[in-house]
């Protein structure tokens, strides 16, 4: 196995030095525990294990001898991403013998905080490395898919196109046997992918719907989709500049679904899946479509146009009507759909939407077993009086500000199979600023969740 980043084995490291991990609560027995040299340093620093602190300590020499992190939840790996950064840039073992949760938890926290995306500006500092002879194999497919995503996103849209998206997703087919499919541009209209040629048709980088499928046909099939809005100027219901700033995240949700694949088919889970994500680009010209026109959908559901600025839900529309087409057992969506959701919840809480409740349930609980957590919202039906539209049978938007990220829900909603468990992810996909383990910029979130509650139902 190939070590990431921060990472080495015995034979790599050079003089290893101990690394403690203590709790508040548990840290006056540690403390005492330690020689009185060390003790002294603790007192004079004010050290109390605190989480999100650390602390290194030499020997008589001036030798580095030994350092101790604080943390909160033992299972949280946001509890030891500090580390890399906050200890000297030595290699360092763990000191005592946690149980295995912690131990992934330690090593997936570790790996998330010493990533840095450097395509365009390389890192001035090396992280610590953390040294061990017992690293996790699904800990480290969990941390590559993570960073998978914020690749992905943070790479600007020059080199991150519809074209980018299925060179990603045929990467990932031939990594684990899987075979793809792609239609696009004007070949959308000829196999009934309208919606997402619509949005799509005013770029000079054709729209596409990108299709992976893998797995044996006796396993239970889970249908993933992604929006690969690769820019979205907004379209003619163009967004204002600051709204514009960070677009080329709207891809966001194709990132957790080509992440979610890669990890189900790297870890060799009994499913059969079938990917699906639809990418464009939202772009600005003399075809773009148009507030006021009514666009023909895979579905059979003629759609008028509200707000150009909608469009991620258009794109959807047409992969969840394919998506359906296949009768999967279980399908889920990820999309970077609504500001109305980072409203209501914030920018690192997603927000779930499911028409099962043993689906939503199942999610919001791997979600809290793993440290990955959502928060459901409601498919209030009612509010679908917000989508009315006196010239076709729905509208992609409405005049209310009220319910924003419920209305999206119920948009996609009509658009999956009758009596079809389905899932929806509205989900941010970045740091708005830097924070241990959580850089600014692109952002998993939800995905080890999403894997977690996939894995527990081939068990």
């Amino acid at each position: 196995m190939s070590l990431p980043t921060g990472f080495a084995t015995p034979a790599q490291a050079v003089a290893p030095q101990p690394l403690h991990v203590v709790a508040r609560d548990s840290f006056a027995a540690w403390r005492d525990a330690q020689p009185p040299a060390v003790q002294a340093w603790l007192a004079v620093h004010r050290f109390d294990g605190a989480a999100g602190t650390a602390l290194a300590w030499a020997d008589a020499q001036g030798q580095l001898a030994g350092a101790v992190i604080g943390i909160g939840d033992a299972l949280d790996p946001h509890a030891y991403a500090h580390a890399p950064t906050a200890l000297p840039g030595a290699d360092w073992q763990l000191a005592g013998s946690p149980g295995a949760g912690a131990r992934c938890a330690l090593q997936l926290g570790w790996g998330l905080g010493c990533y840095r995306f450097d395509r365009y500006k390389a890192s001035t500092r090396a992280p610590a490395r953390l040294v061990a002879d017992d690293f996790d194999a699904e800990t480290f497919d969990l941390l590559a898919a993570c960073a998978s995503v914020r690749d992905l996103v943070n790479t600007p849209t020059e080199h991150m196109g519809p074209d980018e998206l299925e060179a990603a997703a045929r990467a990932l087919a031939q990594a684990h046997g899987a075979a793809v499919e792609v239609v696009a541009g004007d070949d959308l209209l000829a196999q009934n992918y309208p919606a997402i040629h619509a949005v799509g048709r005013a770029s000079h980088r054709a729209p596409r719907i990108i299709e992976l499928a893998w797995g044996d046909a006796a396993h239970p099939h889970v249908a993933i989709c992604g929006k690969g809005v690769c820019f979205d100027t907004g379209g003619l219901d163009i967004k204002a500049a600051t709204g514009m700033r960070n677009m080329k995240k709207d891809m966001g949700g194709a990132a957790h679904a080509l992440a979610l694949a890669g990890l189900v088919m790297a870890r060799k889970l009994p499913l059969r899946i079938t990917l699906l994500v639809a990418a464009v680009e939202n772009a600005i010209g003399p075809n773009a479509f148009r507030p006021g026109e009514v666009i023909a959908t895979r579905k059979g559901v003629s759609v008028e146009i509200d707000n150009t600025d909608a469009e991620g839900r258009i794109v959807l529309c047409d992969a969840l009507a394919r998506a359906g087409e296949l009768k999967p057992d279980l399908l889920l969506d990820f999309a970077t759909l609504t500001g109305a959701a980072r409203v209501a919840l914030g920018p690192d809480l997603p927000a779930l939407y499911a028409n099962d409740e043993a689906l939503a349930a199942d999610w919001l609980t791997a979600g809290q077993q793993v440290r990955d957590p959502l928060w459901r919202m409601p498919l209030w039906r009612p509010y679908l009086r917000y989508l009315t539209s006196s010239v076709a049978d729905l509208a992609n938007g409405s005049a209310t500000t009220m319910a924003g990220s419920v209305t999206a829900a119920l948009f996609l909603e009509r658009f999956v199979a009758e009596g079809q468990p389905w899932g929806h992810v509205d989900v941010y996909a970045w740091n708005d600023s830097d924070r241990p383990g959580k850089p600014a910029g692109g952002e998993a979130q939800g995905l080890r969740a999403a894997y977690a509650l996939l894995k527990s139902r081939t068990t």
